[in-house]
């Protein structure tokens, strides 16, 4: 096992000030202060080599979650275990074997060439010379960047630096792997490439990596296990199949039609998603799908019907929307 987490809770105690000079001098000598709980009494496990997408709004708790987890932050309350160690110690032996990579903060130097940055980390992880360059042709490779390697920070692309970012956290070869939002402001296309690249690196080097991404895509392309969290609370954990079954009560039916007909003779048959003729998308309950379809097809002059499951992004959004929503496992 290589995360192991129990009853975490994280904490904030924020100072309050009412606003004007009055109260500004009056909280020097008596301030107010509230506490706001970011994580809420979680627990989960994950096994090594597995890849899970961390999910949630923002403010949900991911951030908070994973620099418990990097020992970037203390925890309020429980116990973790990373590879073993408690993460806020810092061990040396344990920060060798971890990265965390977050897409909104940058580690390497803006007016230099991403080289310098590998090598500086070459001299903090203490790998030898030939486990370096093995493991940076490795990577340079796989994101097919090294061309790059002698070019300043500040003149390469946003994809291409958030590459080079992959490569800093990556070239001590660590056994977990945090990425939050690694995607986040890449075009569609690089945000591919970087999600092709995290795959093939998960499967090369059997890593465990827990990753957060606003972007469904990353999550469905790279995680079978997702968790689930919001208001710092683990509401799901478990696998996007069941998590369709469990959350998605609903198909979607698209009907191609063959001739015009009065697209309200669709309502008996489900909810109208949209229309667009000759094209009408409906909502049918899961368990009615298959006869829906068949009493369409026999009814109306159809040219091609197709059932489809609803998207991710709307599944998620139907677990934040139910306030009463309790933990579970799937």
């Amino acid at each position: 096992m290589s995360i192991s987490v129990a009853h975490l809770s994280k904490i904030y105690r924020i100072h309050k000030k009412a606003p004007g000079l009055l109260n500004s001098i009056s909280s020097l000598f008596l301030r107010q202060y509230e506490s706001i709980p970011a994580v809420k009494d979680i627990s989960f496990t994950v096994q090594s080599g597995e890849l899970i997408g961390f999910i949630g709004p923002n403010g949900a708790g991911k951030t908070t979650t994973l620099k418990c987890l990097s020992g970037l932050l203390y925890p309020t309350h429980g116990d973790i275990k990373v590879l073993g160690f408690n993460p806020f110690d810092r061990n040396k032996k344990f920060l060798q074997q971890i990265a965390l990579v977050m897409g909104q903060k940058n580690q390497l130097w803006w007016d230099l060439p991403p080289m310098e940055t590998f090598l500086l980390n070459k001299e903090i992880y203490e790998i030898d010379d030939l486990q370096f360059k093995k493991t940076l042709a490795q990577l340079t490779d796989l994101l097919d960047v090294s061309k790059l390697l002698s070019i300043q920070v500040r003149k390469l692309s946003l994809g291409e630096r958030m590459k080079m970012e992959l490569i800093a956290a990556l070239i001590h070869s660590p056994k977990v792997l945090f990425l939050d939002e690694p995607t986040i402001g890449l075009d569609v296309v690089m945000q591919k490439k970087v999600r092709d690249f995290i795959g093939d690196y998960n499967k090369l080097h059997q890593s465990t990596i827990l990753l957060t991404s606003h972007y469904m895509e990353d999550v469905r392309q790279l995680a079978q296990r997702v968790l689930v969290i919001d208001r710092g609370q683990i509401l799901y954990d478990g696998t996007l199949t069941n998590l369709v079954n469990k959350y998605a009560k609903y198909k979607t039916i698209s009907i191609v039609l063959d001739e015009h007909v009065d697209v309200q003779l669709f309502r008996q048959y489900g909810q109208i998603d949209s229309i667009d003729y000759p094209k009408v998308t409906i909502k049918v309950a899961r368990g009615q799908t298959k006869a829906t379809a068949s009493a369409l097809l026999q009814s109306l002059p159809i040219n091609d019907l197709n059932i489809e499951e609803p998207d991710i992004e709307d599944i998620i959004r139907d677990v934040f929307s139910s306030s009463q929503q309790k933990p579970s496992r799937g």
